[in-house]
C-alpha cells in the first residue's frame, strides 16, 4: 500500500512539474508574440504611403533632424528649378517665379526685379527662348545656423538658332520657417546671390 502511495506521489510530482513547464513555456511564447506584435505595429506606424501618379509609394516617418541635410538640398534645388525654368510665355514665367519666391526672401525678389528691368524676361518671350536648369550638386554646411549653401548647376537655353549651356553657381543661407503648401520643406533662402554665370557650350541648330 505504501508502495502505491509512493508511486502516486511520484506521478503527481511529475504531472505538476510537467504542468508548470507547459505553463512557463506558454507564458514565454505569449510574451514573445506580444513583443513581436508590438514591434510590427511600431514599424507599421512609422511608414506612410503616398499616392503619386496612380502609384503608392512607401515613405518612412523620421525625426526632422535626421532629414535636415536632405530637405535643405531639395529646398535649394526646388527653388532654382522654379526660378530658372522659363518658356516664352508670360504666364509660365510668372507662375514659376512666384513659386520660387515663396522659398526665398527679398534677395530673390530683388534679383527677379533686376532681370525684369534689364529686359531678360522680355527677351525670353520675344526671342522664343526656352530655359531649363540641371542642378549638379548642392553643398550645405550644417555646422552653423543659418545654414550656408552653395549650388552648382547648368542652365540650358534653347534658341531658334542655337543651344547654349551656361554654368551657374549661387550661394546663400537657409533658415527655418513654418511648413506650408507653398513651402513644404520649412526653409527660407536668405542673402541669395549669383557667384558665377558664364557660357560653357554653344551649338548651332
Amino acid at each position: 500500500m505504501f508502495s502505491k502511495m509512493k508511486n502516486i506521489d511520484t506521478a503527481f510530482r511529475h504531472v505538476r512539474t510537467f504542468t508548470i513547464a507547459v505553463i512557463a513555456c506558454s507564458l514565454l511564447f505569449s510574451c514573445f508574440i506580444a513583443y513581436k506584435s508590438f514591434m510590427l505595429v511600431s514599424e507599421t506606424n512609422s511608414k506612410v504611403y503616398i499616392l503619386a501618379n496612380g502609384k503608392a509609394l512607401e515613405a518612412v516617418a523620421a525625426d526632422r533632424k535626421d532629414n535636415i541635410p536632405v530637405e535643405a538640398r531639395d529646398h535649394v534645388k526646388s527653388f532654382h528649378q522654379h526660378f530658372f525654368t522659363l518658356d516664352p510665355d508670360d504666364k509660365v514665367i510668372k507662375a514659376n517665379v512666384t513659386r520660387s519666391l515663396y522659398l526665398a526672401d527679398g534677395s530673390a525678389k530683388r534679383e527677379y526685379d533686376n532681370l525684369q528691368e534689364n529686359g531678360y524676361y522680355s527677351n525670353i518671350i520675344s526671342g522664343n527662348i526656352s530655359q531649363t536648369i540641371t542642378v549638379d550638386s548642392v553643398a550645405v554646411d550644417m555646422k552653423a545656423y543659418p545654414y550656408y549653401f552653395r549650388c552648382f548647376s547648368v542652365q540650358h537655353l534653347v534658341r531658334p538658332t542655337s543651344n547654349v549651356d551656361r554654368s551657374l553657381i549661387t550661394e546663400g543661407y537657409l533658415r527655418n520657417v513654418s511648413r506650408s503648401d507653398n513651402n513644404p520643406h520649412g526653409f527660407l533662402i536668405e542673402r541669395w546671390k549669383t557667384i558665377d554665370n558664364k557660357d560653357i557650350k554653344i551649338e548651332n541648330r
